[in-house]
């Protein structure tokens, strides 16, 4: 005997029976496949425009209770305004999620108005100032640093405790393609990318007996109002078939679904990976050097 006393009942039926009745189970019931997020709270970190609004308003036609962190006002009262409109239930943050005050003070507000948390997205990031490598400074790797890797472990870390009190949550963390394969753009982003997709596999690891499933998205070629994928290529559509082997471009619509399963129970048995949602990038190479252009390109006019 270690000195453990079972604190679940009569006849040993308490967290070892419960234990076994886990590991035995079968996957949780889908009670309505219109909302699968019924009733969950989410919290969308970037989640006024591009595939953070996206993923708010179809979390929020799912039934989810969406809490929005977004550092731009007029974004956050336009996603609000949208949700509500339709529906839904949401609240919008306004706040910076690399700053710790800020990070504190969403995790607050949240947990002070439902006292838990099931599922969380953390979608900030930029690739911006592009500064290349031969040039960068400390300075341009500590903003790469605080705006694509700090903040996930940042708000990670905050709603942590509540979801292991829970004992169920869904952590979506949203990187780029880019961490997943060579990026001859800019290293530094490439690598804090990588870091947050090996962030995502470790922590799935550590958490997934606590009930916590971890898993992350590698977006590419998602026309946003951060990276525009359309000015400039005009009357060149029929290369999309060249540029991603699905032959078109990518919408944010596209990452809010893939996210969707993931924090639902249609993933119940998915942890620790990094999906790609890149229209075929990924496993078709996705990067060309143009020597007429003297540079690398992912939407080569001509090589």
């Amino acid at each position: 005997m270690n000195g453990e006393r079972d604190q679940g009942g009569q006849n040993g039926q308490g967290g070892a029976g419960r234990a076994a009745h886990e590991r035995t189970a079968g996957p949780p019931p889908i009670e309505d496949w219109n909302r699968l997020l019924d009733g969950r709270v989410a919290v969308v970190t970037g989640g006024g425009v591009g595939i953070g609004g996206a993923i708010a308003r179809l979390f929020a036609q799912h039934g989810a209770l969406v809490e929005v962190a977004e550092i731009d006002k007029e974004r956050a009262e336009e996603v609000r305004a949208d949700v509500t409109a339709a529906g839904g239930t949401i609240r919008a943050h306004v706040l910076d999620v690399t700053k710790e005050a800020d990070v504190n003070r969403l995790a607050e507000a949240v947990l002070a108005e439902h006292g838990r948390v099931d599922v969380l997205v953390n979608n900030v990031g930029d690739y911006r100032p592009l500064v290349r490598f031969d040039v960068s400074t400390h300075e341009s790797w500590q903003r790469m640093y605080e705006v694509n890797l700090l903040h996930v472990f940042a708000v990670t870390r905050a709603f942590l405790p509540a979801m292991v009190a829970n004992g169920r949550a869904s952590i979506v963390n949203i990187h780029s393609v880019e961490g997943l394969r060579g990026y001859p753009g800019d290293p530094v982003y490439g690598a804090f990318k990588a870091a947050v997709a090996h962030f995502t596999t470790n922590l799935a690891v550590t958490m997934g007996r606590r009930g916590i499933r971890v898993n992350g998205i590698g977006p590419d070629l998602t026309q946003t109002p951060q990276v525009d994928y359309l000015s400039g290529y005009e009357g060149l559509e029929d290369l999309w078939a060249s540029w991603a082997p699905v032959g078109r471009l990518g919408w944010p619509e596209d990452q809010a679904r893939v996210a969707l399963f993931l924090a639902s129970d249609l993933s119940s048995y998915i942890t620790g990976h990094n999906i790609p949602v890149d229209g075929g990038t990924k496993a078709g190479g996705g990067w060309f050097f143009s020597p007429r252009e003297h540079r690398f390109v992912n939407r080569p006019k001509h090589l």
